[in-house]
């Protein structure tokens, strides 16, 4: 789904001015950026994912509901996106009235890692070499649940990309900004979807079922950032060279839940890692067949503007 709603509850004050500042710069006709004059709309669903009311002192690392923070950092391991093997499925499978399990983990943007302005993050170290002193600055001790999601999220960062693909971990709004102008252009506009959970959702794995036919989105280029486990926001955003096809797809839940998500058909997958999750799920070797995935709700997406639905 299209994300172009903004709580005004759910916003920090950094925020207000960073958008507040870009809006104006547009208007003028002095930003330069390349982004459209709705991408600021869009952009807030950073801010309902999100509680950035933060200062030094009060950062956390969320505890998942999927079983804690050692299932958190054992996930980006040996994966090269943050996704768990509760969201594959193949492209046959994208069609009305398929049953597919999924698990849609839900979480609540006021206790979740707080996303900070790039000044404040600049001061702060993002290393494995320092991550004793990360441990000490942030309160957490060598070997607890904690420092091992850390340095796995550091390590994980510090990989080299796969072959055709453009990675960083981005650690605040601008850093991720830039890194979606590197991939699309100076010039060109761009926005932001993601999945959308319904009120009633729940963290739970059960079968959805495909309600309508899925709408292909024309989408020629696709930014993907993953959230990753850190005491703040940290986004593991990735483009990928070849083909990728986006969809929106309705899905309904066994217990009555709606979910309105964002699916990625990964066409060629030959250079991926053989032990990718999803290969050992689907019963696939890389190369062999499209791998598909829903994103978390807690994932952007980011795409050419406009991003067009195909009927």
């Amino acid at each position: 789904m299209r994300l172009s709603y903004c709580s005004p509850h759910s916003s920090a004050h950094f925020v207000d001015i960073f958008l507040k500042q870009k809006i104006e710069e547009e208007e003028k006709g002095e930003m330069g950026l390349g982004f459209s004059s709705s991408w600021s709309l869009s952009f807030c669903v950073l801010l309902v994912l999100m509680s950035a009311e933060a200062s030094k002192g009060e950062y956390s690392l969320q505890k998942h509901e999927d079983g804690g923070e050692e299932a958190m950092a054992r996930k980006h391991i040996h994966t090269h996106m943050d996704m768990s093997m509760r969201i594959f499925f193949t492209i046959t499978d994208l069609k009305v009235g398929k049953r597919i399990p999924v698990y849609f983990s839900k979480r609540d943007p006021a206790t979740s890692p707080h996303l900070l302005p790039r000044e404040e993050v600049k001061s702060i170290p993002f290393s494995s070499a320092q991550l004793p002193y990360l441990l000490q600055f942030f309160g957490f001790s060598q070997g607890s649940p904690q420092a091992i999601a850390m340095e796995n999220t550091l390590r994980h960062c510090e990989t080299e990309p796969i072959e055709g693909e453009t990675k960083s971990c981005v650690t605040s709004l601008e850093s991720m900004l830039d890194f979606s102008r590197k991939i699309f252009g100076l010039e060109a506009s761009f926005e932001v979807i993601g999945t959308k959970l319904g009120e009633k959702t729940t963290s739970l794995l059960q079968n959805y079922t495909i309600l309508k036919s899925p709408k292909p989105i024309s989408a020629p280029k696709m930014v993907a950032c993953h959230t990753l486990p850190y005491p703040y926001a940290v986004f593991y955003c990735h483009f990928q060279e070849g083909e990728n096809k986006v969809f929106e797809v309705s899905l309904g839940g066994e217990n009555g839940d709606r979910v309105e998500a964002v699916a990625v058909c990964h066409m060629d997958t030959s250079q991926w890692n053989q032990d990718h999750v999803s290969f050992r799920l689907l019963g696939i070797q890389p190369g062999a067949s499209p791998v598909c995935h829903f994103f978390p709700a807690d994932n952007l997406i980011w795409v050419p503007s406009p991003a067009l639905i195909q009927d």
